[in-house]
């Protein structure tokens, strides 16, 4: 598997310090994310991972900066991924059918540029998609066949978006639906256009999410409205607690 994103993804693997650099754990959930669950934990086979995702990232920084100028987007992504392994080097000699390219990205994108007000949010999606999907024509020119995209979750039920009011929650809902619609229409013209594709999948996270969010007491949450800044950059331990607040696996 080859995957490009944001920190719902990342696992801190970095090739440019070599092909079968070790992963040294870091998630933005302080354990397991799904991209080690899909490969390892629910695999019964054996899966080669290069996971180039990164904290922050947008679809372009040009389009929409991230958080920090340093923050590679999706499009340094697929550079990094035709820098080191499109050559099919020893350590990464994958083929056209034994690999599966995932993309899940979007949410800084539709967060970062939520206050905008020079924009029209149809328009500008389309430009977004236009890009994204100009860097997934680059990995099908280098022979990528199969393909995994994922919707962005209902990150209007976050903290950050409840405690800006109802108006604002509801106004982030839109637009990421808008978002969705066209990542969904845009895969569906990719595969129009390319006829020797193999497997083409979309995931949509938001029901997942929402019966997560929904039924929080069932899956043993205590606060899914909340947060606790002490943990924004991960914890020692899935257990970990500091002094003011719940321990951090309290929280979704």
């Amino acid at each position: 598997m080859f995957i490009f994103g944001d920190s719902y993804t990342t696992d801190g693997y970095n090739v440019s310090a070599g092909i079968n650099s070790p992963v040294p754990g870091y998630t933005s959930s302080d354990g397991q994310n799904w991209v080690q669950y899909l490969t390892s934990t629910y695999n019964q086979r054996a899966v080669k991972t290069f996971n180039l995702a990164y904290g922050g990232a947008t679809i372009d920084g040009a389009l929409v900066p991230p958080y920090l100028p340093t923050v590679l987007s999706v499009v340094d992504q697929v550079a990094q991924f035709n820098k080191y392994l499109a050559p099919r080097p020893a350590g990464a000699t994958w083929s056209s059918t034994n690999s599966l390219f995932a993309v899940w990205i979007g949410i800084n994108d539709v967060g970062n540029s939520f206050g905008w007000t020079n924009i029209t949010r149809v328009e500008f999606y389309g430009t977004l998609m236009d890009r994204l999907f100009s860097q997934v024509e680059d990995l099908y020119s280098k022979g990528a066949r199969s393909f995994l995209f994922m919707t962005v979750p209902p990150t209007n039920r976050a903290p950050l978006f409840i405690q800006q009011g109802t108006k604002a929650a509801a106004q982030m809902g839109t637009d990421i639906a808008e978002y969705n619609k066209q990542l969904t229409q845009s895969v569906r013209t990719f595969k129009s256009k390319h006829r020797d594709l193999d497997t083409v999948t979309v995931v949509d996270t938001q029901p997942i999410f929402n019966t997560l969010l929904d039924k929080w007491q069932t899956f043993g949450f205590v606060n899914v409205t909340g947060y606790c800044a002490a943990y924004e950059n991960a914890t020692p331990t899935p257990t970990y607690q500091v002094e003011g607040c719940a321990p951090v696996s309290s929280y979704l």
